[in-house]
């Protein structure tokens, strides 16, 4: 069964997660509705991709009510496509770090951890795989930004350590890979395809008959089999069906040769 599921046409939340998890608040929004324009129609949470700021931050405000989590309680990291992790703490919300402006938003930072209640920590996207992070037993949570660089950087296990740092035991985690570009639509050359592990490459990376140095990559399944490597249940993984290349509610750089806005990916706890 899809885990993300629709409760109205802005976001997506992972229903598995609602139902088991009091408390807890976790999806990804869509670009439908919302107050931007073309090419960044509608609902475009990214202030880095030269859209009108008033509109970003409408749609930003609009999210904020129907969560109900305000946007001073909001963290959000740089995103360098980096593995950097952050670990989030009162002060940082109190900051709303990132939520209102580009400056803002903590440093050299791709992932994002926390044990504190009201905070939403949030990332975005438009083809880079989003990582969500829970553990019901300590309270802890997490999301990560994983491009290809931030994947064979090792993100998720970076996550996955610095919980274990928390006391956290990798067992009890519970993860969620969000929509991100499928494999049969992310092409990549042999400088890409170099960089990923060795052991995982037969599992991830089809090679193109009928071109040279080209290849198809499987950004969502190598981040499962590093989380798997990393100590975490295969049954405690979920995977969205939808593919951000394909799904027209969705944005996309590849599809939109980089003219296009971000979805906010989001997790938080009452």
């Amino acid at each position: 069964m899809e885990p993300f599921q629709l409760d109205n046409p802005g976001y997506y939340h992972i229903h598995a997660w609602l139902n088991q998890f009091k408390g807890l608040t976790a999806g990804i929004t869509t670009r439908s509705g919302g107050f931007s324009k073309p090419p960044f129609a509608g609902l475009n949470m990214g202030l880095h991709v030269q859209d009108e700021y008033e509109q970003v931050m409408k749609n930003r405000q609009w999210l904020a009510e129907s969560l109900g989590y305000p946007l001073e309680q909001w963290v959000i990291g740089e995103q360098v496509h980096g593995s950097s992790i952050y670990k989030v703490g009162k002060a940082d919300a109190l900051l709303g770090a990132g939520a209102s402006a580009v400056e803002t938003a903590v440093k050299g930072i791709d992932g994002l951890i926390t044990k504190e209640s009201g905070i939403l920590l949030g990332a975005f996207f438009a083809d880079c795989v989003p990582l969500f992070f829970y553990d019901p037993y300590t309270n802890w949570l997490g999301i990560a930004h994983a491009g290809w660089r931030g994947t064979v950087g090792m993100i998720a296990r970076e996550m996955v350590s610095n919980f274990q740092q928390e006391g956290v035991n990798p067992a009890h985690l519970h993860i969620a890979i969000g929509p991100a570009i499928s494999q049969v639509h992310y092409r990549v050359d042999d400088f890409v395809v170099n960089q990923v592990p060795e052991r995982y490459r037969n599992k991830v990376v089809e090679q193109l008959d009928d071109q040279n140095n080209q290849y198809l990559i499987d950004l969502p399944r190598l981040n499962q089999l590093i989380l798997i490597e990393a100590g975490i249940k295969e049954s405690n993984i979920l995977m969205t069906n939808y593919c951000t290349y394909v799904a027209d509610n969705l944005y996309s750089y590849r599809r939109d040769q980089g003219q296009t806005g971000r979805m906010l990916a989001f997790i938080g706890r009452d």
